[in-house]
């Protein structure tokens, strides 16, 4: 994908970049590339698979984010989909959680690069944070993190009553049916399931659109993912 196809391909999500935003995104490509040069933070080096992958990807779920929200981004790495979606939402609040120190560090440096001023870059463990940080968020998403299950279990405390989990990722099918099982437990449901395939690569994605219908037990999180991790 070309930096023009990507601006075409944008127009079937109803995203038309600002001139500022566009040249944000170009720090942002050119940043990635050279810091991923001396420190690991994703196996696409090339910009046709930034746009597609990474940028165009984590903006097929923009329609979600609305003005004046609170988003949580659990696993951000490099960024993806949370401070994609923090350039073209200016006025939405992002919080970008990543236990992983290296790339934390770029995400802050790339903050002050792009002179943002709507998010916070959190080096912290998932599990840690969101038992301090309870019923805090409108919105919890998480791109092809873990196993949906953890991601619930992680996301749904987070979560306003009422507010939605919001998780990106390739085909499902395989976790769909725990997943539901947790969701009973967490007090959550399944608003939308939308599948599609992303433009040139032809590869399978999906988003689901989980709202947190009421308050989730305490002990959450941590049962369901210390179990898994028993395995």
């Amino acid at each position: 994908m070309t930096k023009d196809e990507f601006y075409e391909a944008l127009k079937n999500l109803n995203i038309e970049l600002t001139n500022e935003e566009k040249e944000q995104l170009e720090i942002y490509k050119d940043f990635l590339k050279e810091y991923n040069t001396h420190t690991n933070l994703t196996a696409i080096k090339e910009d046709s698979g930034i746009y597609l992958k990474h940028f165009y990807d984590s903006l097929t779920m923009n329609s979600y984010i609305k003005e004046g929200l609170k988003v949580l981004d659990i696993g951000t790495g490099a960024g993806f989909p949370g401070m994609v979606l923090a350039i073209v939402n200016p006025n939405t609040f992002f919080v970008l959680l990543d236990s992983n120190n290296k790339k934390t560090t770029f995400l802050n440096q790339l903050k002050e690069k792009l002179n943002l001023k709507n998010v916070e870059v959190v080096n912290a463990r998932a599990e840690e944070y969101v038992r301090e940080h309870r019923k805090f968020f409108d919105i919890v998403t998480s791109r092809a993190v873990a196993d949906l299950r953890i991601l619930a279990e992680l996301s749904l405390p987070a979560l306003k009553v009422n507010g939605f989990f919001i998780p990106l990722k390739a085909n499902v099918a395989s976790e769909y049916p725990l997943f539901l099982e947790a969701l009973e437990v967490l007090n959550g449901k399944v608003l939308e399931k939308k599948e599609f395939v992303l433009p040139f690569e032809k590869s399978n994605r999906t988003i689901l659109v989980v709202e947190h219908k009421k308050t989730t037990d305490t002990l959450y999180p941590l049962l369901f993912t210390a179990k898994i991790r028993e395995k």
